[in-house]
Parts: C-alpha cells; sequence; structure tokens
C-alpha cells in the first residue's frame, strides 16, 4: 500500500512539473517594441504624407523636366520667319520669295507658309472667331524646318532675306531656347532642394519616434544591455520594427500618389477636346509622367523604407552608447 502510495504521488507530481513546463515551452517572446501602439499608428501615417508628397514632387518634377525637353527639341527643329505687312507690299509675293530664299541654304529640310486660315485660328483665341486679317497688320510667319545635327548658318540667311524684304525677320528662337533651359533647370533644382527637405523632415520624424518607443521601453532595453546582450541584437529589433513600420507608410503614400496621377492622366485623356485641356496639355503636356514616374515612386518608397531602418537603428546604437558612458562601472 505504501509502495502504492508513493508511485502514485511521483506520477502526479511528474505531471505538474509537466503542466508547469509546457506553459512555459509554449509561452512567445514579447518583442521589445510593440508591435502596435497609438505612436507606432501616428509614424506610419506621417512616414505616409511625407512619401505622398515626396512622390508627388518628383512627379511634378519629371513632368516639367519632360515637357522642357519637348518644348526644346521642337524648337529647335524649327526656325521662323516673320513678314510685317507695310505700305506697297505684296504679302503672297513675299512669302514665296522668302521661302524660296530660306529653302536655298544647306541644313533647311523644308519651308511653310502659315495661310490666312492657319494665322486666323492662331489669332482666334484672342480676338474672336470670323477674323478678316485683312484688315488688320498682322504679321505672316513661314515655318523653316532645320536639321538638328547640320543647322544652316541663320546669320547668312538673315543677311541674305533682310535686303530683299525689309519687313521681314528670321528668329531661330535661342533666346527661347536658352529661358527655357534655364527655367527647367530652376524648377528642377527647386523640386530637388524640396524633396530633398521632406526626407530631412521624415528622418527627423523618425528619430523622435525611436527615441520615444526607446523611452516607453527604455528599463527593458537597459535590462537587456547590462545582462550581456549585445547592441546590434537590441538595433536589430528597433531596425525591423521601424523598416515594417516605414514601409508600410511609404507603401501607403507611394500608393496614393500613383492613383492621383492616373486620375490626372485619365483627366487630361478625357477632356482633350476641350479648350481649357488643350491649352494645359500645350504648357505640361498630357500629364503622364511615363515609367521613369512610376519607377521613380517605387524607387522613393523603398528609400524611405531603408532610412526609416537606417535611421532607427543608428539613433539606437547611439543610445546605448550614451549609457555606457553615463553608467561606464554597470
Amino acid at each position: 500500500m505504501t509502495d502504492l502510495s508513493a508511485e502514485h504521488f511521483e506520477e502526479q507530481e511528474q505531471e505538474t512539473e509537466a503542466t508547469a513546463v509546457r506553459p512555459r515551452a509554449q509561452r512567445r517572446m514579447a518583442p521589445i517594441v510593440p508591435a502596435q501602439n497609438i505612436a507606432g499608428r501616428a509614424l506610419v501615417l506621417v512616414i505616409a504624407i511625407m512619401t505622398f508628397l515626396s512622390c508627388l514632387t518628383f512627379g511634378a518634377v519629371t513632368l516639367v523636366r519632360d515637357t522642357a525637353s519637348v518644348w526644346e527639341n521642337q524648337i529647335s527643329r524649327e526656325a521662323t520667319i516673320q513678314i510685317k505687312p507695310v505700305d506697297g507690299l505684296d504679302m503672297e509675293a513675299a512669302l514665296t520669295q522668302a521661302s524660296q530664299i530660306a529653302s536655298e541654304f544647306p541644313g533647311v529640310k523644308s519651308t511653310r507658309i502659315i495661310d490666312r486660315e492657319a494665322t486666323a485660328r492662331l489669332l482666334e483665341p484672342w480676338l474672336g472667331s470670323g477674323l478678316n486679317i485683312d484688315d488688320l497688320p498682322v504679321p505672316r510667319l513661314i515655318i523653316v524646318t532645320i536639321d538638328e545635327n547640320s543647322p544652316p548658318d541663320f546669320a547668312a540667311m538673315r543677311a541674305a532675306i533682310t535686303p530683299k524684304l525689309p519687313s521681314a525677320s528670321l528668329d531661330d528662337h535661342r533666346t527661347w531656347v536658352d529661358r527655357l533651359v534655364a527655367m527647367a533647370r530652376t524648377t528642377v533644382t527647386i523640386g530637388i532642394a524640396v524633396l530633398a527637405l521632406m526626407l530631412s523632415a521624415t528622418v527627423l520624424t523618425v528619430v523622435f519616434a525611436t527615441r520615444g518607443a526607446m523611452a516607453g521601453n527604455g528599463h527593458i532595453i537597459e535590462v537587456l544591455h547590462f545582462v550581456g546582450a549585445e547592441a546590434r541584437f537590441i538595433a536589430r529589433e528597433f531596425r525591423r520594427h521601424f523598416l515594417v513600420t516605414g514601409m508600410k507608410g511609404a507603401a501607403a503614400g507611394g500608393a496614393a500618389a500613383v492613383l492621383v496621377f492616373i486620375v490626372f492622366s485619365w483627366w487630361s485623356s478625357r477632356n482633350m477636346a476641350t479648350p481649357q485641356a488643350d491649352q494645359a496639355t500645350a504648357l505640361f503636356g498630357n500629364f503622364a509622367i511615363g515609367s521613369a514616374g512610376y519607377l521613380g515612386v517605387v524607387l522613393m518608397v523603398l528609400v524611405i523604407g531603408a532610412l526609416t531602418a537606417a535611421t532607427s537603428h543608428a539613433t539606437v546604437v547611439a543610445y546605448l552608447s550614451d549609457i555606457d558612458v553615463r553608467q561606464p562601472d554597470a
């Protein structure tokens, strides 16, 4: 009877130990940084907003650069001969003569006289429809298409036209091209500066968020540090947490920016025939940023996510180094 009781007691003791060990073995380790908290959700929102604004800035810079490049190419391919009406001048004969002189120069591919109807259409937005250009001193134009690789001698062309037609003037658009290039470069520089400021603000936001997370879990970090946990381990935990946080916010902001680009492109294609859309298209193109713009948005999302992780890593390492300096004997 005694032996049975002892065996029964030992079996009960083993079952109790197994029951006590089982939950301990199944218990998952809690992360150093809480997965979800109010500060984390706010950081995701801030990163999403900054990414959205950064992508919009990048898209605007790309749009301006591409449009300026199209303008520059179009202008560099053409020159214009303008003939002003004067007393006793046969305009049609003068247009033909100027076109003939220009076409004889090497580097000129073709010449095209802007007829009366086309001239009236050019003036229609300002003077209205039904305009009779013979009643007004309206200059007439000749479009000279030139070879970009081997342009003609504009000074010689100007010298050949002016003595025979004193009211004619040749415009090779060099002044416009120089101004256009300067404007495009200035706009791109301003856009890059704004983009750099936004990325800097994002980095500072992550620094403050990381310090806030460490302040809330400072006692855990210090205990881990003093019992021998390496700084790389602690920093890796923070880096992983903030990488996920940064990628969530950056992906949301990038997706919103892509949606805005698609909506603008769709609106531009749907309203192509309206006067407002024609004017906007002439100034800014068709509001399509192209494959390079969308690739830039993806790159921006990856950069912001990487910056978030790297910033949190550097902040944690600096925090732990500061602990070692403040408590060298610990």
